[in-house]
């Protein structure tokens, strides 16, 4: 019987609620009652493969994908209803970055963009312009993934959204560029009251900024949680055990992972640190060391899990 991981952040203000989403395209199943929860404020980044749901989740945000069932809210408002209210207050990086005005360059995209915000900052546009290199003279359409991506990124950010959606953000930038994303989403979280929602497959790269972290596969939320909670409750536990040694039933899918070197057994564990070093102990196990795990590898741990009867 598999563990039941956390799934609820609903106390306190959430900046987005969605119940129940459910989409197919055709036979393909995308999203499959998920319940996704981002407390205002938060900085929540959303982990999990290609093909997970993710884009499709923020599509849905945005008003931009209708569901087959199920409901959102963006700050208590329905995107079916009052999408363009919705989406005048996120500012949203889309996963591709070939989405129309290929023939439109860069300043002028930019121009047209800020004229669909009232609280568009030019002076910031500019400071992030020069900050990503911007070519103001280059056709869009012409642009490399990364920079695109920093287009993007210039015209989420510049007018200062309450909500910032952002769909593989870092896909396509060089490390030093990568770097100086990083450090600039900082200082925005810092000087401007937002909520960010974050989607990667590549948990790395944002792992400073994390401190809420849902876990999406196969059209699922698997778990969304705090990350003092991932960082104290999901551990790696080294031990020694004697030969031909199965692990205390007890745990049963509480064991997200395993790896074993001769009689040394490595197993990534969620639970209380004190009951499962009880439990394995009992079962023979001498723990050496529980030591909590990176966000890549606590992702890897989660996704690596599959439910047991």
């Amino acid at each position: 019987m598999s563990p039941v991981l956390p799934t609820d952040l609903s106390t306190g203000s959430l900046a987005v609620r969605t119940q129940g989403l459910a989409k197919r395209f055709g036979r393909e199943t995308a999203l499959d009652g998920v319940n996704l929860q981002v407390p205002e404020g938060a900085v929540y980044v959303l982990v999990g493969p290609n093909g997970a749901g993710k884009s499709t989740t923020f599509k849905v945000l945005m008003d931009l994908v209708r569901t087959d069932e199920g409901t959102a809210e963006v700050f208590g408002l329905d995107p079916r209803v009052r999408g363009p209210e919705v989406r005048a207050q996120i500012g949203y990086v889309p996963e591709r970055h070939d989405w129309g005005y290929g023939w439109m360059r860069v300043g002028r995209l930019l121009q047209h963009h800020a004229t669909f915000y009232p609280t568009w900052d030019a002076e910031y546009a500019a400071r992030l312009a020069e900050v990503f290199g911007l070519k103001m003279d280059r056709k869009f359409g012409s642009l490399s993934k990364g920079q695109g991506r920093r287009v993007h990124l210039t015209m989420a950010l510049a007018h200062r959204p309450r909500l910032l959606v952002l769909d593989e953000p870092t896909d396509g930038l060089d490390p030093v560029m990568l770097d100086e994303t990083l450090g600039l989403l900082m200082d925005h979280i810092t000087e401007t009251p937002t909520t960010v929602v974050i989607s990667t497959h590549q948990v790395h790269d944002v792992d400073r900024l994390a401190d809420h972290v849902g876990v999406m596969r196969d059209g699922k939320l698997m778990m969304q949680v705090p990350r003092d909670e991932l960082h104290r409750k999901l551990r790696r536990y080294r031990a020694e055990v004697p030969d031909g040694w199965a692990g205390p039933a007890a745990l049963n899918g509480a064991v997200l992972r395993k790896g074993s070197f001769g009689r040394e057994i490595q197993w990534s564990i969620w639970g209380e640190e004190r009951e499962v070093v009880q439990q394995l102990t009992s079962a023979g196990a001498t723990v050496r060391d529980a030591a909590p795990l990176t966000l890549a590898d606590a992702a890897i741990a989660l996704l690596s899990r599959r439910e047991r009867a």
